[in-house]
């Protein structure tokens, strides 16, 4: 990490958070040799009012801009990262481990551009110890809410968190006319694994069928489990044959894996794309509806062997 020379520095008029409401403020000489007590207290207020670490970050920064001449704010912790919005590349940076007493929070970087003087950089301290609690509970309410939407056995995307993200992509479709296709899927005969192997078996075999559709999507596809043997994949920014291709490495992938052909598990698929007149009703009930008659076609097929 770079070391920085501890000098007074005037802001630079091109500081990204300039527009935040602190322009009357960037080409000052900030002077204060402590963060009174009024201004503590309505900072911390403003920072208790959301749970939403990217508002949260934003509300910081608009009061860290006046202190420090930054064009980008980047926040790190075990379980993601954040960028603050319109943050851009710097000529140095600065970061800050983030800590309550041994319990360790995240890292906060800053892009600057201008060394930070001693006397902002004593209250820029003063600005992490107030983020501190609120920033932890943030991060804690954003694990359970990610638990929330998470299904337990596989670890994928739930129900609840498939509504969510199907509304999300098929508005971001219809905004920048994109193509977005919905695969559903269960497996074939998986009660008989249960009856005859035992819970045990199946709770297996659906973790190891999760982990072969991980296989065959791409990082930007989502991936869900609805409960029982049914999957479902939202494949946005897709082109014409990206749902055929996606069906295609399901079914090879189910036949080369081991742990599934031992068991003879096989799978019915269902597929279609948005098309403008979609709700998410409609659009869910179509590829539900080839689901199902794919469906009727294995069970026929598998009757008759």
């Amino acid at each position: 990490m770079q070391t920085l020379n501890v000098l007074d520095n005037r802001f630079s008029p091109f500081n990204t958070y300039s527009s935040l409401g602190t322009d009357a403020l960037v080409a000052e000489n900030i002077t204060d040799t402590v963060y009174d007590k009024r201004k503590v207290l309505d900072f911390m207020t403003q920072l208790q009012t959301t749970l939403d670490i990217d508002t949260l970050l934003n509300i910081f920064a608009v009061e860290a801009a006046r202190y420090v001449d930054f064009s980008g704010l980047y926040f790190k912790s075990q379980s993601f990262n954040k960028a603050l919005r319109g943050s851009r590349k710097a000529k140095k940076e600065r970061r800050f481990d983030l800590k309550i007493a041994d319990d360790f929070i995240g890292t906060l970087s800053y892009g600057i551009n201008s060394p930070i003087s001693l006397t902002n950089y004593k209250v820029l301290q003063q600005l992490h110890l107030c983020l501190l609690h609120p920033l932890k509970n943030a991060i804690a309410y954003h694990a359970a809410m990610q638990l929330a939407m998470q299904d337990a056995l596989t670890g994928l995307g739930n129900r609840r968190y498939f509504d969510e993200q199907l509304k999300r992509a098929m508005h971001n479709a219809n905004r920048h006319h994109s193509l977005v296709g919905l695969v559903l899927s269960d497996l074939n005969k998986f009660k008989a694994i249960n009856d005859c192997y035992g819970h045990a078996t199946g709770d297996l075999a659906l973790r190891e069928f999760a982990n072969v559709l991980r296989q065959c999507i791409r990082d930007s596809d989502s991936l869900f489990r609805f409960g029982g043997d049914e999957f479902a994949i939202i494949v946005e920014n897709a082109n014409d044959s990206a749902l055929a291709i996606i069906e295609n490495r399901i079914n090879l992938a189910l036949a080369s894996n081991v742990l599934l052909s031992k068991y003879q598990l096989s799978c019915s698929l269902g597929s279609t794309f948005m098309n403008r007149a979609d709700n998410e009703m409609s659009f869910f009930e179509r590829a539900d509806k080839v689901l199902y008659q794919s469906k009727m076609k294995t069970t026929a097929h598998l009757s008759v062997v």
